[in-house]
């Protein structure tokens, strides 16, 4: 009988740590995250005019010009800087293999269909405050985005040392499907 106590007592408080750890990690937490996070400001309700693709800027942009860019979010397995609202955003001549007709590929936003063009191809977008600091904020809610949606990004370009291209926005576009 002591057998069964023990082990109907290690049941229980393994399911009540299970559930609150649950709790904890995926409850209540994201969802205040969630109604906390409000991207109104960032979000543009026209599409600029004017918009040029990720390659074209990536040549012609120098630190510091105002540019407004067109592209869909991807470049790798995981195209979001955690914490942050900064993510890759890929030109759009560049097909994801969801768009090559019977790609089975699980994670088309990674265009592994288009490897070898996709390093001059992609570019890091960073949503930037009134002061130029990047917005802490998760992409996906600030913006309600996902991987593969198609951005116009208004912002400034920045290049660092060796030459790579940074686009600080301060306004986005989610082009609806």
């Amino acid at each position: 009988m002591k057998k069964q106590v023990s082990f109907t007592t290690c049941l229980v408080l393994f399911i009540f740590a299970g559930c609150s750890k649950d709790a904890m990690t995926t409850g209540p937490s994201t969802s205040s995250t969630t109604a906390t996070v409000d991207g109104s400001r960032f979000l543009l309700d026209e599409e600029p005019k004017g918009a040029t693709g990720v390659i074209k800027v990536r040549e012609e942009a120098k630190d510091g010009d105002e540019v407004v860019l067109v592209g869909r979010i991807g470049g790798s397995a995981n195209p979001w800087i955690e914490g942050r609202a900064a993510f890759f955003v890929v030109d759009d001549l560049l097909k994801a293999c969801s768009d090559i007709p019977g790609s089975q590929c699980p994670i088309p936003w990674d265009y592994c269909c288009e490897t070898d063009k996709l390093p001059n191809s992609m570019v890091l977008v960073k949503v930037v405050d009134g002061s130029g600091s990047p917005f802490k904020a998760d992409s996906k809610q600030l913006l309600d985005v996902k991987e593969l949606s198609t951005v116009v990004i208004k912002g400034k370009a920045q290049r660092d040392n060796a030459g790579n291209l940074t686009v600080l926005a301060n306004g986005v576009y989610v082009k609806k499907k």
